[in-house]
């Protein structure tokens, strides 16, 4: 997982823990799960914008 070990992640956890606190902790889980779903959403989309005559063919 991009060349962290468990060391390092455990590390991070900790580091974030410091300068954001237990209870802010949730809410940035909750937005970066919510960035990366409509990144993943906007990347699905763009595709079939850009091609839209494969989409056609595959339908045929």
């Amino acid at each position: 997982m991009f060349g962290f070990g468990m060391p390092q992640l455990i590390l991070i956890l900790v580091i974030m823990l410091v300068i954001f606190g237990p209870g802010k902790l949730p809410q940035l889980g909750a937005s970066l799960g919510s960035a990366i779903r409509n990144f993943k959403k906007a990347s699905e989309e763009d595709g079939k914008v850009i091609n839209p005559k494969e989409e056609e063919r595959k339908e045929s």
